[in-house]
């Protein structure tokens, strides 16, 4: 399901709710959109949380530590990304007009506040070498259980080259989990398929993908697609690449040197 972009207010846009909308995304997501001088805080007793900077200029406050923080393009610049614990407080101030996604999970492990910092974070191009270079994308990490065994959230950010697939092959996983879109220029689009439904996106929508679901993305010629994405891990079934399966139909596309028309 896509939720459309009408424009975000200023303040705390909600997209997906525990307890609430889209319940079945099992997570709270949503943006954060801050004018020049504006202040966003958030504290939650029982949820660990995240603040991604997709865009702006912000200082950051939580426990002891304050930072001022700054991205220009989320297409071309590493991010920043706050991950704090259930109990701290987050202060977010905008020097100038700032967006960010906020993601929390339920998790009472105590753990120590971390800012994923833009040298930290790595960024990889996946798909070089193999189907003429159809799927190549930018794709970083930020947490997962590899870098946080102790959280119970997901998150990392792909950028798809003008015109190529992402989430490719087609593959699923029994987590859902949300991609929220920007196009550069703005007036971009792709699609994002859930199963064998394909949906028109366009900048600011969000995709929900139910879990057991394959979920294949693709941006048009001429357009950079971004896309934050999210998976909550679940009791006893924690998302990791070795949980994400491939469709059987398509596996026969990660073989070794595979040829593909006009060479096949």
């Amino acid at each position: 399901m896509i939720e459309k972009c009408n424009g975000f207010v200023n303040g705390y846009n909600s997209l997906s709710e525990i307890d609430g909308k889209n319940a079945n995304m099992f997570m709270d997501f949503g943006i954060i959109k801050l004018g020049k001088g504006e202040n966003f805080s958030s504290t939650e007793n029982e949820k660990e949380r995240s603040f991604l900077l997709i865009e702006g200029d912000v200082v950051l406050k939580w426990e002891n530590e304050e930072k001022a923080i700054k991205r220009g393009s989320c297409f071309d610049e590493n991010p920043w990304c706050l991950h704090v614990p259930a109990g701290v407080t987050v202060d977010i101030t905008a020097n100038s007009d700032s967006e960010l996604t906020y993601q929390a999970m339920e998790n009472k492990k105590t753990f120590a506040s971390k800012l994923y910092t833009q040298d930290e974070v790595k960024s990889q191009i996946f798909g070089e070498g193999v189907l003429n270079e159809t799927s190549n994308r930018t794709v970083r990490t930020i947490i997962d259980a590899d870098i946080a065994p102790y959280s119970n959230l997901v998150i990392g950010e792909v950028v798809n080259h003008p015109g190529r697939w992402s989430s490719y092959p087609p593959h699923y996983h029994v987590q859902p989990e949300i991609y929220h879109y920007r196009f550069l220029p703005e007036q971009g689009f792709g699609f994002s398929a859930e199963g064998d439904d394909a949906y028109m996106v366009k900048n600011g929508d969000t995709a929900m993908i139910v879990g057991d679901v394959s979920h294949p993305q693709t941006s048009a010629p001429g357009y950079a697609m971004y896309y934050v994405w999210l998976i909550p891990h679940m009791k006893d079934q924690p998302w990791s690449r070795e949980t994400t399966y491939f469709n059987e139909e398509h596996k026969w596309l990660l073989e070794k040197d595979v040829k593909i028309w006009p060479e096949r």
